[in-house]
């Protein structure tokens, strides 16, 4: 069963409480050196993934298909293309914005600091991350870890329908509200996303506040443990597990 809401909270404060005394005011927060306006940025020709990643059976197919992707600028800049990691027939899939600075190094989403805090607020509800999905809106990383502008998302995000389409979840859990914002086509808030059902291709979709922002702002651990929580109960009810 899950955990009880004040033993959860107490595991999350305790990561926060942790995280800022190691990192003080500069948690989760990157040096950021001058940036070019995209305007000044050097042109890449751009070089389409395989053809073929549109057939593609498997996960395995799809990444070989599309992991050498330059369809826009941000193939040049990234060091590792970030695909998504876990279970290919999860039944639980988790759904982010970009890459950051760790996972462009590893080639992995959700590995760093908020990664880390993701991890524990699965567990909170019985979930292991090796059991689940996790993928972001776009596969590579923007510069400065800044919001994926409209032309990256639309080049990238049928990749991401792919693995939806492929993964098949029961339930997807969208975090935070530009992941939400993209894969719903909406321009709600937060505040009001989190409070309801949505649907993606008539697969449920739960959103909750990105992993990152609760660091920023422990008030918000309140409202994503109920969101995880509701979460878990839709997809036991829908997997047929009391």
């Amino acid at each position: 069963m899950p955990r009880d809401y004040q033993s959860v909270l107490s595991d999350i404060e305790d990561f926060i409480q942790q995280e800022r005394e190691l990192f003080g005011g500069s948690m989760l927060t990157e040096r950021r050196s001058a940036q070019k306006p995209e305007s000044e940025s050097q042109p890449v020709t751009p070089i389409p993934a395989s053809a073929s990643w549109k057939q593609a059976a498997t996960l395995d197919q799809l990444n070989a298909s599309i992991c050498t992707c330059l369809e826009c600028p941000l193939g040049s800049t990234r060091t590792k293309f970030v695909f998504g990691v876990g279970n290919p027939r999860a039944t639980l899939m988790v759904v982010g914005e970009a890459p950051g600075a760790d996972e462009d190094a590893q080639g992995e989403p959700f590995v760093g600091r908020a990664g880390q805090l993701l991890n524990k607020i699965l567990e909170a509800v019985q979930f292991k991350r090796e059991e689940v999905y996790i993928a972001n809106i776009i596969k590579c990383r923007p510069p400065n870890n800044r919001k994926p502008n409209p032309s990256e998302v639309e080049r990238c995000e049928p990749y991401l329908w792919k693995q939806i389409e492929l993964i098949n979840p029961k339930v997807i859990l969208c975090l935070g509200l530009t992941a939400a914002q993209t894969l719903l086509r909406t321009t709600e808030s937060m505040g009001n996303l989190r409070t309801r059902t949505h649907t993606y291709r008539e697969t449920p979709v739960i959103v909750t506040y990105h992993p990152a922002a609760l660091l920023r702002n422990p008030n918000w651990k309140r409202p994503t443990w109920e969101d995880v929580q509701r979460m878990r109960t839709m997809h036991d009810e829908l997997v047929g597990r009391a």
